[in-house]
C-alpha cells in the first residue's frame, strides 16, 4: 500500500517551515482506496515568493486547521503505506518536523520518484515534475497546490510502476532510512551543535577525523553534511560517529584554522590543501610614459604580484573598485579599451592620465595607495576582530609582510607589548594561501581594527 504525498510550505530557513498545504492519495497500487485534502495554518507568515507560487496567503489559512488538529488524520491515512512523492526527502523531512514538534516519532519508508524516474526514465530531458509529466503528456493541473502535484505524482508512479519490469521499485529503491532524513544519532548529535561561526570535525568510530570545515553556522553546516545526496555524501554520514567543534568568534579565524588543520591532519574526506585557493593576480609596472599600469592576469608563479584572487570576476570587481576609490584611469587599470581618452575623463573622475593632463607623479602617489592600503607587503600590525565569547577578542599577527599566527585575549595589555603577544599567539605556517585568505578578507572591509605593533 502507497501514500502518494505532497506537501506546500511556507518558505523560510531550514527545518523552520511550516506546512501550508497537504495532499494524500492512499493508493494499493490500482486504485486510489482513501484520500486526505486539506489547508493548514502553519501560525506563521508565509514567504512572499511562496504567495507568487502557490497562490496560497495568510489570509486563506486563517481559518484552517493547525497540524495537531490534523496529525491524527494523516497517521491513520499514512499507517502501514510506503510514502511517495517527487523529492521524498523534502516532504517525509517536513512531516517528521512537524510530528517532532508535537512530540510524536513519526516514521514511514519512503519512494521518491524522482529516483525513479531517473533509473526508469533516463533520457527525460529534466527530472523536475513539471517537466517531467508534459514531456510524458500527463494532464496536470493546479501544479504548485498539493492536490495538483499529488495527483500527477500519482499519475506519474502508476507509469513507472508499469515501466518497472524488473520490480526494483518492491525490491530496491524504497529507504529505509532517507537520505533527506536525520537518524536518532545524527540529531542527538546536531542537538549539541552551537549555531556559530567556527570549526566543526567529523570523526568516525576510533575518534579519527573524517572530515573538518569552518562555517558561520556550525549547527546548520553540519545538518547539511548529514542529508546530502550522493555516494561519498552517504558514506561520510555512515562513517561519522561523533561532531566535535571549536568556535572562533569570526569569519577569518575560521578560514586560517581550517586551511591550517587540513594541512596538518589531511581527513580522509576533504579536499587535499597542496593546490592554491587563487587562480588569478592583480600585477603592476610602469609604462613607457612613467604610469603605473594595473592589471589582472592568470596567476604566474615566475612574476611578483600585489595580490590574488580566487576568480576573473572577483578581480575585475576589484579593479573597478579601486578606480572609484582612488580616482585611477579606465585606462591604466585595463578595464577601457579607448584609443583616446577613458570614459571616466569626460564625467570628471578620472584626472587624464589616459591623454597626459597630469602627471605620472600626482596619478602614481594616489595609485600607490592600492598596495598600501589593500597589501600586506612589509607590514607589521595586528588585526583585531571579534572572540569566542562577550568580552574576549581575537589577534592575527602579521610582521614584515608575513602572517605568524593567532590567539585570543580579554585585556589590552595583552596585544600593546610584542613580548607578551607573541606569548599568547598560537605559531601558524604562512604560505601564499593563508596570505590570499587574509587579504580577500581585507578587500572585503570585514576587519574590525588594525594596531601596529609596538616592540617596547
Amino acid at each position: 500500500m502507497y501514500a502518494i504525498l505532497d506537501i506546500e510550505t511556507t518558505g523560510g530557513k531550514y527545518n523552520e517551515e511550516g506546512i501550508t498545504e497537504i495532499a494524500i492519495h492512499k493508493f494499493d497500487g490500482h486504485e486510489v482506496v482513501d484520500q486526505f485534502i486539506s489547508l493548514v495554518n502553519p501560525e506563521k507568515d508565509i514567504q512572499p515568493f511562496v504567495v507568487k507560487l502557490t497562490g496560497i496567503n495568510n489570509k486563506m489559512l486563517r481559518t484552517a486547521p493547525k497540524f495537531h488538529e490534523v496529525a491524527k488524520r494523516i497517521v491513520e491515512i499514512t499507517e502501514d503505506t510506503v510514502l511517495v512523492a517527487h523529492n521524498a526527502q523534502f516532504d517525509y523531512r517536513i512531516l517528521r518536523t512537524e510530528f517532532r514538534r508535537l512530540g510524536y516519532n513519526f516514521e514511514r519508508k519512503t519512494i521518491c520518484t524522482v529516483d525513479l524516474s531517473k533509473k526508469l526514465i533516463p533520457e527525460a530531458e529534466s527530472h523536475s515534475l513539471g517537466k517531467l509529466v508534459r514531456s510524458l503528456g500527463i494532464a496536470v493541473s493546479d501544479r504548485h497546490r498539493a492536490n495538483g502535484d499529488a495527483l500527477a505524482t500519482l499519475k506519474l508512479f502508476k507509469l513507472l510502476l508499469a515501466k518497472d519490469t524488473d520490480k526494483t521499485i518492491v525490491q530496491g529503491i524504497i529507504r529505509t532510512e532517507t537520505t533527506g532524513e536525520l537518524s536518532q544519532r545524527q540529531l542527538d548529535i546536531i542537538e549539541t551543535l552551537p549555531s556559530e561561526v567556527g570549526i566543526y570535525y567529523m570523526h568516525n568510530k576510533d575518534g579519527d577525523i573524517l572530515f573538518l570545515g569552518k562555517s558561520k553556522n556550525i549547527k546548520k553546516r553540519v545538518n547539511q553534511h548529514f542529508t546530502k545526496e550522493g555516494s561519498r555524501a552517504r558514506k561520510l554520514q555512515k562513517e561519522t560517529k561523533k561532531v566535535t567543534f571549536e568556535k572562533t568568534g569570526n569569519e577569518l579565524v575560521a578560514a586560517l584554522k581550517e586551511y591550517e588543520e587540513l594541512r596538518r591532519t589531511k581527513p580522509s574526506f576533504a579536499q587535499p590543501t597542496t593546490r592554491n585557493l587563487f587562480t588569478h593576480a592583480l600585477y603592476s609596472y610602469t609604462n613607457e610614459d612613467g604610469f603605473l599600469i594595473f592589471k589582472v592576469d592568470k596567476i604566474d608563479p615566475r612574476k611578483k604580484h600585489l595580490m590574488t584572487f580566487n576568480g576573473f570576476p572577483s578581480a575585475q570587481n576589484f579593479l573597478h573598485r579601486i578606480v572609484e576609490e582612488f580616482e585611477l584611469c579606465l585606462k591604466l587599470t585595463g578595464l577601457s579599451q579607448a584609443k583616446t581618452n577613458c570614459s571616466n575623463y569626460e564625467n570628471g573622475s578620472c584626472a587624464g592620465a589616459c591623454v597626459n593632463k597630469e602627471t605620472p607623479k600626482e596619478y602614481n602617489a594616489r595609485a600607490l595607495k592600492v598596495s598600501e592600503k589593500y597589501s600586506l607587503d612589509d607590514k607589521s600590525f595586528i588585526m583585531v576582530d571579534r572572540g569566542r565569547e562577550i568580552g574576549e577578542y581575537s589577534a592575527i599577527l602579521i610582521k614584515e609582510g608575513h602572517f605568524k599566527g593567532l590567539g585570543f585575549y580579554e585585556l589590552n595589555h595583552q596585544i600593546n607589548n610584542l613580548h607578551i603577544l607573541e606569548s599568547i599567539i598560537t605559531p601558524m605556517q604562512a604560505d601564499q594561501n593563508t596570505r590570499h585568505i587574509i587579504e580577500s578578507h581585507i578587500r572585503k572591509k570585514k576587519v574590525v581594527k588594525t594596531l601596529a605593533l609596538n616592540s617596547n
